[in-house]
């Protein structure tokens, strides 16, 4: 059974997007959200998706085939190679926590207190 995520890009977390394209596809591997065989989206949708240049793509694309993550078939697609992947707890919760830090500056910036965040990522958690 074909699995997807679902691909988002932060333009203020000074991360440049392709290794957020990366980082994104080797945490849905670590977490089982993505197994091997697993089709990512092409290079041309991804990028009409999260609205940045196609050659983005293509390099995280590419970066991930060098590293034995992905293998890409000509005319067929980009596929979840059976190479493993994990996170340690240490490298999991720094990855959060950047997340959050990023977050909440952003939200900050406009004026919503660290409780109205809280609110609504409980909101959002209970939607989801």
């Amino acid at each position: 059974m074909a699995r997807e995520i679902r691909f988002t890009i932060d333009n203020n977390s000074g991360i440049p997007y392709y290794k957020q394209i990366i980082l994104q596809v080797e945490m849905a591997i670590a977490g089982d959200r993505l197994a091997a065989g697993d089709q990512l989206p092409t290079v041309r949708s991804l990028a009409v998706d999260l609205q940045i240049n196609p050659n983005t793509v293509a390099k995280a694309y590419n970066q991930l085939e060098i590293r034995g993550i992905v293998n890409t078939q000509q005319g067929t697609g980009t596929f979840i190679s059976d190479r493993e992947i994990s996170f340690s707890e240490v490298e999991r919760e720094r990855i959060l926590s950047e997340l959050c830090r990023s977050t909440l500056v952003q939200a900050g910036s406009y004026g919503f207190s660290l409780e109205e965040i809280i609110a609504q990522l409980r909101e959002m958690g209970e939607r989801e």
